[in-house]
């Protein structure tokens, strides 16, 4: 047995202050299986209450109504269902449920159709767009290529005429005897200076 620890008059600080040991609480012990029987129950003898045979005849005779009323109650529910699934599976519930199934089937099947169709139809429409957008696309870099090898063919062409123009004034076979004597009489002097501008200010005479 367990030792029962008594309340006392204590403080409030007391009692709001921290302790250091555990307060045992008040429990009840039990009786293990080695400890011997109570004196106060050791001449004590067990005997069932006593039944009245006219009572005992009324509850059997209640216990047995019941049992059959229950019974027949059972028999009358599985022969309901037993029925009923019957006539869901073989019966005329199950004909109408066919046919109900076979409606609602067409009408998937229709609006399935319908939704195909208007799937279709704007699956063509945006594919349309595209191949209209590709060949927009298209002529719009065929054209813009166009501009750039009219462009490019031109620039070429500038180039080659002023090769041509620049080509006048190439020393040759045919005119090298002329330009020695332009070069002698023109005789040219690079030894000048120029300023922050770059305009000559002094120029070196050739002696």
């Amino acid at each position: 047995m367990f030792p029962v620890v008594t309340r006392t008059a204590t403080p409030l600080s007391n009692l709001l202050a921290p302790r250091i040991g555990v307060l045992m609480v008040a429990v009840r012990g039990r009786k293990s299986r080695s400890d011997p029987k109570a004196k106060s129950k050791a001449g004590r003898v067990k005997v069932p209450p006593p039944v009245d045979p006219a009572e005992m005849l009324v509850l059997r005779e209640r216990f047995s109504q019941y049992d059959l009323i229950m019974r027949a109650l059972r028999a009358e529910f599985k022969e309901d269902m037993l029925r009923r699934r019957y006539e869901e599976e073989v019966g005329s519930l199950a004909e109408e449920r066919t046919k109900q199934e076979a409606e609602e089937h067409q009408k998937l099947m229709a609006w399935n159709d319908a939704e195909n169709q208007r799937l279709r139809q704007l699956r063509e429409e945006r594919i349309r767009k595209e191949l209209e957008q590709e060949q927009l696309r298209k002529e719009q870099v065929a054209v813009s290529r166009e501009k750039r090898m009219e462009e490019y063919v031109k620039e070429k062409e500038q180039e080659i005429l002023q090769l041509q123009e620049e080509a006048k004034n190439f020393i040759t076979l045919e005119n090298l005897d002329q330009r020695i004597e332009e070069a002698l009489d023109n005789p040219k002097s690079y030894n000048f200076a120029v300023d922050k501008e770059g305009r000559i200010v002094k120029r070196t005479v050739q002696q």
